[in-house]
C-alpha cells in the first residue's frame, strides 16, 4: 500500500539511485533490432548550475528519451559537459587571486593542473542537479570536451581542415576583451543601451590656396579617440553636398596626416552630417569599407595601407614602432582609451575643431564574463574558411535532410548561413584545446597532430627548436564536433555506427548559428551525413509577466528551489548575493517578500516537469507562473490518492487474472475506450513535439475521466449487494489495468511518482519487470473502441450533472435522495435507465425513477434537459419558486445566446460554403435542439410562474 501522504523528496532520491545503479540509462543491446534513437545533450558548462532554461530543455529531452526507450528503441541520451574555456579560467583565476597569486605566478602547466583539480572537486554541480531533475542520461559514457578522446578528435579536425586550406592564420578584426586579453565570439558579447555622447569634429579640407568652398568637413563619432587610426572620410556618392569633394583630402587633426575623401554607400546622407570617419582597425563596418577601397592609391600609400591599430591589448594607446616614425602623437601614447578620449576632445576644442557635443543613446558591447567594453581589435588569429562548409549545410536543410521544428526557424538559419563570415577560432587564454601548430625560429608555421608528427613530416632533428602556438581553440570548435566526437570518432566505433546521425537536437534559438549550424557543417564534412534529423527549437523561460529572468531584475527562479523548497530569508539572500547597487538590492528584497511571503514550498520534480511540459507550446516563450506548478503538485496528489483507492479495493482481491468469469460494466468499457483515445492523443502529440497537448490530455483523462468519474462509477459495482462476483472482478481488473497503463503513459513526463505507484500496481495487473522506465509504452488497441458504452456513460454523466445542478441551485443537500420523473425518453434511454440505475442511485442519490409517457401527468417540477429527454424533480416541499424562476431564466438566456451565435454562423456564406457539409448539418441540428429546449424551458417557466 502507498503511504497516506505523497512525499516526492523521499521517493525521487530512491528511484533515481535505483535506475542509475542498475544501468537502466545505458542503451540496451537487446533493443538493437528495434531501431536507434539518440539525443545529444547541449553540453552545459562545467562551471555552471542548473537554471530554468536548462530545466525546461532537459525535461523535454528526458521525456523524449524515456518515451522512445519505452517504445523499445535502442535509446541513448548522451551525457557530457563543456570545458567552457574563458568561464572556467576566470573561476580558477579568482581562486588563486584570493591566495595572492596570479596564473603567471603558477606558469601555464601548473595553472592548467590547478584547473583540473578544481574540476575534479567542484565541476560536477550541474550534473548532480540534472540527476535531481530525473534526467536519464547515459552517465556511464559521460564525456567532457577536454577528455583525451575528444581532444584527439579536435586535433584531427584541425589538421585535416588546415591541410585542405580551410584553416588559415591571418590578421583580422575581432571582438577583443581588454581585461581577459582574448578574442571572444559574438555570443559572448552583450549589447547594453546606455547614455553617451556624439562628438562632431571639424576635419580641415586640404585645398589649393585661394580655392573657394567649405574649409571643413564635420564628422560625427561616439568614439573620438579612434580618430588617431582614421584612413579616410566617406560620403555617399549620391550626396550632392559632397560630390565635388570626392578624391580630395582632409587633414586628420592632431596627427599631421592627410586622408582621402572617398565615396561609399555606407555613408548615410540622412544621418548626422552625412560624413563618416573610416577607422578600419577599430570598427567592423569601417573595416568592410576599407576592404572595398584599400587598393585605391590614396589609401594604399598611407602607413600600413591605412589599416592602423592604435591600441595595445589593454586598450591603451600603443607606442610607435621604429619604422612608423611619429604615426601616433606622443602626447597620447600609454593613455587608457577613455583618458585618451578626454585629452583628444580637449585638444580638439582648444584647436577650434570641436563643432558640438550632443547627448546620444548608444549600444555598448560588453564582455559577458569580464563586463569590460569590447574593442574591435586588429590582431593575428586562426580562422576557418567557412563558405565551402556552409554550402552543403544549407542544402541539407533545403532538401529536407534536416527539419526545423517549428519550420519558420529554418529562415533564421538560412539568413545567417547565406551571409556567413570566416570563423575566428583562436583564443588568447590557457584553458582549452591548444592549437596544434608549431613555429621555428624564423616564424614558419607547421601544423600536425603532435610535435613528433611535425618533426617526422619535415625531417626536423633535435637541433631544430619548435615552439607551440600559445593560443587555444574557441570552445565552439570542440562543441561543433559533439555529435560524433562523443561517440568515439575518429575511431569507427559501434556507438558511432549505431547512433549517428542522431535523432533530434533540442536547443534554444539563440545558438542556431553558433552551435547548430557549426555542428551541421562539421558533421557533413567529417561524417558525410547530417548530425541530426530534426532540430526542435524551444522558447525562453520568462517570468509570469513575460519578462526575461535576470539577476538584476531579481526575478530568477532556481529549479532546485522549486523542487525542494526554500524559506523566505534564504531566497532573499540568494537573489541579492553579490549585488553591488544597494537600491537595486532593496527593491529586489521588497519584491521577493511581496511575491513569496512564505518562501517557496517544495513542489517535487514531477510537478515541475509537468509544468514545463504543459507550457511547452511549440516555439513560443514560456511565461512561468508558480501557481501552475502548485496546480500540478495538486495533480500529483490527485493521482496518488486515486491510486490509494485502487489499491485499497484490489490488493488481496481477485482482479480477474484467473479462469473465473469476468463481466465488464458499461463504465469499465467506457474508461477503456477513453484511455485508448487518450493514448492516441498523447502519442501523436509527443511525436509532433506538442508536449503541451500531451500534458493536457494526460491531465484531462486522469483528473476528469478516471478520478472524478470512473472511480466514482466503480463504487456501486464494488460495494453493491446485487453486483455479481464476475462484475466485481471486471471492475477490479479494469481499475488496475487502467491505472497501470496510465502510469506507463505519463511516465516520460512524471517519472518518479509513476514508478513508485507502478511498483505497487504492477503485480495486481499481472505485469513483470524491474522498472517502469523499461516497460512498453502504451499503444492503441482497436478492440477498445466501444461507441455503445461511451454513449451510455456520457448520457449517465449528463443525467447526474443535471440532477446535481438542480440540487445546487435550489440549495438541496447533495446527499438527499430524491424521486425522479423522466419524460420524452427514447427507447435507448429507457434501457439505460434500467442498466445505469446503480450509477444514478449512488452518484445522483435518486430515490426512485419513474418514466412518464406524458408530461401533463407530472406535478410542478424543476427540469434538467439531457438532449431531448427531460428529468423532472417534483417541487412539492423542495422548490423555492423565485430561485427556480431565476435558474430557468439563466438557462433560457444561455441557450438563447447559443442560438444567436449559431444563427450568425449559418448566415455567414464563408462558413456555409466552405465548411464540410457534415459540419454545417451538425450546426443546423444544434440550432433545432436549442430552439426545442428553449420552448420546453419557457413552458416550464410558465407553469412555475403560475403557482
Amino acid at each position: 500500500m502507498l503511504d497516506k501522504n505523497y512525499d516526492p523528496q523521499t521517493l525521487e532520491a530512491h528511484w533515481y539511485r535505483h535506475w542509475e545503479e542498475r544501468g537502466h540509462f545505458v542503451p540496451a543491446a537487446s533493443d538493437a533490432g528495434n531501431g536507434a534513437y539518440c539525443i545529444m545533450i547541449p553540453p552545459p558548462n562545467v562551471t555552471g548550475s542548473l537554471h530554468m532554461g536548462h530545466a525546461f530543455q532537459d525535461t523535454i529531452m528526458d521525456a523524449l528519451t524515456r518515451y522512445h526507450r519505452m517504445k523499445g528503441e535502442q535509446t541513448l541520451w548522451q551525457a557530457g559537459t563543456d570545458h567552457a574555456g574563458i568561464a572556467t579560467q576566470m573561476v580558477v583565476e579568482r581562486l588563486i587571486e584570493a591566495e595572492g597569486q596570479t596564473r603567471h605566478d603558477y606558469g601555464r602547466d601548473a595553472f592548467i593542473e590547478r584547473i583540473w583539480e578544481w574540476k575534479a572537486e567542484s565541476g560536477g554541480a550541474i550534473t548532480r542537479q540534472l540527476r535531481r531533475m530525473g534526467a536519464s542520461l547515459d552517465w556511464a559514457h559521460e564525456r567532457f570536451t577536454m577528455d583525451e578522446g575528444l581532444s584527439e578528435a579536435v586535433r584531427e579536425v584541425f589538421v585535416r581542415l588546415y591541410e585542405e586550406g580551410l584553416i588559415y592564420r591571418g590578421k583580422r578584426l575581432v571582438n577583443w576583451d581588454p581585461v581577459l586579453h582574448t578574442a571572444v565570439s559574438d555570443l559572448e558579447v552583450l549589447s547594453e543601451e546606455e547614455s553617451g555622447f556624439m562628438w562632431e569634429m571639424r576635419y580641415p579640407i586640404v585645398q589649393p590656396p585661394g580655392a573657394a568652398g567649405p574649409q571643413y568637413l564635420v564628422v560625427s563619432t561616439t568614439r573620438p579617440e579612434t580618430m588617431l587610426g582614421d584612413c579616410a572620410v566617406a560620403v555617399n556618392p549620391e550626396d550632392e553636398r559632397y560630390k565635388h569633394l570626392i578624391g580630395a583630402f582632409v587633414e586628420l587633426p592632431l596627427t599631421g596626416r592627410r586622408i582621402p575623401i572617398i565615396a561609399d554607400e555606407h555613408a548615410d546622407p540622412e544621418f548626422g552630417t552625412g560624413c563618416v570617419k573610416i577607422t578600419p582597425a577599430h570598427d567592423f563596418n569601417d573595416h568592410q569599407v576599407w576592404l572595398r577601397h584599400r587598393d585605391e592609391t590614396a589609401i594604399a600609400e598611407q602607413p600600413h595601407g591605412g589599416l592602423i591599430n592604435i591600441f595595445t591589448p589593454d586598450a591603451a594607446i600603443r607606442a610607435n614602432e621604429p619604422a612608423e616614425g611619429q604615426l601616433l602623437p606622443a602626447a597620447y601614447i600609454g593613455l587608457d582609451r577613455y583618458e585618451a578620449r578626454k585629452r583628444i576632445v580637449a585638444d580638439l576644442e582648444a584647436a577650434g575643431l570641436l563643432a558640438a557635443v550632443k547627448d546620444h543613446r548608444l549600444q555598448q558591447p560588453c564582455g559577458d564574463r569580464s563586463g569590460a567594453v569590447i574593442e574591435p581589435y586588429l590582431t593575428d588569429q586562426w580562422y576557418v574558411r567557412v563558405a565551402p562548409l556552409a554550402e552543403p549545410a544549407i542544402a541539407a536543410v533545403e532538401n529536407g535532410d534536416i527539419r526545423f521544428v517549428p519550420d519558420n526557424w529554418k529562415n533564421t538559419y538560412f539568413e545567417w548561413m547565406r551571409n556567413i563570415q570566416d570563423w575566428c577560432i583562436s583564443r588568447q587564454i590557457w584553458w582549452g584545446h591548444r592549437i596544434p601548430a608549431w613555429y621555428d625560429s624564423e616564424g614558419n608555421v607547421y601544423v600536425g597532430r603532435s610535435e613528433d608528427e611535425v618533426r617526422a613530416k619535415h625531417g626536423f632533428g633535435p637541433e631544430v627548436t619548435l615552439r607551440q602556438d600559445e593560443d587555444v581553440l574557441d570552445t565552439w570548435f570542440s562543441s561543433a564536433l559533439w555529435p560524433f566526437s562523443t561517440l568515439g570518432w575518429p575511431e569507427d566505433t559501434e556507438r558511432l555506427k549505431t547512433f549517428y546521425p542522431t535523432s533530434v537536437l533540442v536547443t534554444g534559438f539563440d545558438i542556431i548559428f553558433f552551435w547548430v549550424a557549426r555542428m551541421i557543417m562539421m558533421g557533413l564534412k567529417f561524417m558525410g551525413d547530417v548530425p541530426f534529423r530534426e532540430v526542435y527549437i524551444h522558447g525562453l523561460v520568462r517570468d509570469k509577466n513575460g519578462d526575461k529572468m535576470s539577476k538584476s531584475k531579481g526575478n530568477v527562479l532556481d529549479p532546485i528551489d522549486l523542487i525542494d523548497g526554500i524559506d523566505l530569508e534564504s531566497l532573499v539572500e540568494k537573489r541579492t548575493k553579490g549585488m553591488m547597487q544597494p537600491h537595486l538590492a532593496e527593491k529586489i528584497t521588497r519584491d521577493t517578500r511581496k511575491d513569496f511571503p512564505d518562501g517557496i514550498p517544495a513542489f517535487g520534480t514531477d510537478a515541475l516537469r509537468f509544468t514545463f511540459a504543459a507550457l511547452a507550446t511549440t516555439g513560443r516563450d514560456i511565461k512561468f507562473d508558480l501557481q501552475r506548478t502548485e496546480g500540478y503538485r495538486n495533480f500529483c496528489n490527485k493521482l496518488w490518492n486515486a491510486s490509494r483507492y485502487v489499491l485499497m479495493n484490489t490488493e488481496g482481491q481477485d482482479c480477474g487474472r484467473g479462469s473465473e468469469p469476468v463481466e465488464l460494466s458499461a463504465a469499465d468499457r467506457w474508461i477503456r475506450a477513453e484511455l485508448d483515445r487518450t493514448i492516441g492523443t498523447v502519442t501523436e502529440s509527443i511525436d509532433a513535439y506538442r508536449f503541451d497537448l500531451a500534458a493536457q490530455a494526460l491531465y484531462d483523462f486522469t483528473w476528469n475521466e478516471f478520478c472524478d468519474w470512473y472511480l466514482e462509477l466503480s463504487k456501486p459495482v464494488l460495494t453493491g449487494a446485487q453486483s455479481s462476483d464476475a462484475a466485481k472482478r471486471g471492475t477490479r481488473r479494469t481499475l488496475v489495468r487502467t491505472l497501470e497503463t496510465l502510469l506507463r503513459l505519463a511516465h516520460p513526463i512524471m517519472p518518479f511518482i509513476t514508478e513508485e505507484i507502478w511498483q505497487k500496481v504492477r503485480p495486481l495487473a499481472g505485469v513483470e519487470g524491474d522498472t517502469l522506465m523499461l516497460a512498453p509504452y502504451p499503444a492503441r488497441d482497436p478492440s477498445a473502441e466501444d461507441a455503445q458504452a461511451v454513449g451510455e456513460i456520457d448520457w449517465v454523466k449528463q443525467c447526474i450533472l443535471g440532477i446535481r445542478r438542480i440540487k445546487g441551485e435550489m440549495n438541496i443537500a447533495p446527499g438527499k435522495p430524491l424521486p425522479i420523473l423522466v419524460v420524452d425518453a427514447t427507447e435507448q434511454e429507457r434501457q439505460w435507465l434500467e442498466t445505469a440505475r446503480p450509477y444514478l442511485d449512488f452518484l445522483a442519490r435518486t430515490e426512485s425513477i419513474t418514466v412518464l409517457d406524458d408530461e401533463s401527468q407530472a406535478p410542478e417540477s424543476a427540469i434538467a434537459l439531457v438532449g431531448a429527454m427531460k428529468i423532472l424533480i417534483p417541487m412539492a416541499g423542495l422548490i423555492d419558486k423565485d430561485a427556480e424562476l431565476k435558474r430557468l431564466d439563466k438557462e433560457i438566456a444561455r441557450l438563447t445566446d447559443d442560438v444567436a451565435r449559431t444563427e450568425a454562423k449559418l448566415a455567414n456564406p464563408a462558413f456555409v460554403d466552405k465548411a464540410p457539409a457534415a459540419v454545417v448539418d451538425k450546426e443546423r441540428a444544434k440550432l433545432a435542439d436549442h430552439a426545442a429546449a428553449i420552448a420546453n424551458l419557457q413552458a416550464q417557466r410558465a407553469k412555475i410562474a403560475a403557482l
